[in-house]
């Protein structure tokens, strides 16, 4: 190789060296404070996407394209009803009584006109679902949602949503289902039936996400934060990290600590730039 060749090779490498490094600080830095298990989350997204592929798409294509479609809209009822079901008992518990009104009139509706809810009678005469799970009760009075979650298999959660999850699974068919080869078929069933009707979906955020996983979680939390807020969620909120240890969450959260820190920033910059407790400029003490 021709030193010349050699040093421009050199030089190119070196640039090459430094953008690396410069993005990979980047992207260290860009980390959003929802979302401190960043790096795990995504191994079990991967994981996730790679058992979908496996097994779950190829089973939900051959239930989609064996199973009439109106057995499949048979299903779908059935699993919605008892969804409505657990919406009344979670809009009882956040004080909703129009949505618990709602909520009650379809379960009665759909049981006993539906033939136990194979068809949505309620739908028709306008009583419209008004779906509530325990994650948002629990949001509803206060619970903060926590870092992002990806769970193996069930997919994208929070902290708050996933401690919900265990009673949120009650409510299905599996409830009234004793024997446990039957409540496994069940469990079976809404998975794949649930896979069958995200098919559409999946195709279209494939299509238009540059990176899946960011996509699916910033649709997820905008979802959650809309759904616990009944759509109309405030315009702002304070940022929370979630990744700050215990300690220094709760100085960060006391209202006494806020005020001695506001406190000591006056005291350590006196004079005409020292902010007020509002953040802006105090003015200047009399002699």
């Amino acid at each position: 190789m021709k030193p010349d060749l050699r040093l421009r090779w050199m030089r190119t490498a070196a640039v090459a060296a430094v953008c690396l490094s410069l993005f990979g600080c980047a992207t260290v830095d860009a980390r959003d404070p929802r979302d401190p298990l960043e790096s795990w989350n995504r191994s079990v997204f991967r994981f996730n996407e790679a058992a979908d592929r496996a097994v779950l798409q190829p089973a939900a294509n051959v239930y989609q394209d064996v199973v009439p479609s109106l057995v499949r809209q048979g299903v779908t009822n059935v699993y919605a009803n008892f969804s409505d079901a657990w919406s009344a008992v979670n809009s009882l518990l956040q004080l909703k009584p129009t949505a618990t009104v709602h909520n009650t009139m379809r379960v009665a509706v759909n049981t006993v006109f539906g033939i136990g809810g194979l068809l949505d009678w309620a739908s028709a005469m306008g009583i419209e679902a008004q779906p509530e799970d325990l994650g948002q009760t629990l949001g509803r009075w206060g619970v903060p949602s926590g870092p992002y979650l990806v769970l193996p298999i069930l997919g994208a959660s929070t902290l708050r949503d996933a401690s919900a999850l265990p009673l949120d699974l009650q409510a299905t068919p599996n409830l009234v289902v004793n024997e446990v080869a039957a409540r496994n078929s069940l469990t079976g069933l809404q998975l794949v039936h649930t896979r069958a009707r995200l098919l559409g979906a999946s195709g279209v955020v494939e299509d238009v996400a540059i990176d899946k996983y960011l996509f699916v979680r910033d649709a997820y939390l905008q979802r959650r934060r809309s759904l616990v807020h009944d759509g109309n969620p405030p315009e702002a909120e304070k940022e929370v990290r979630w990744d700050l240890d215990e300690e220094e969450t709760s100085l960060a959260s006391s209202p006494e600590s806020a005020s001695a820190a506001d406190a000591d920033a006056s005291a350590a910059a006196p004079g005409p730039t020292a902010a007020g407790p509002e953040g802006r400029a105090a003015p200047d003490p009399k002699p």
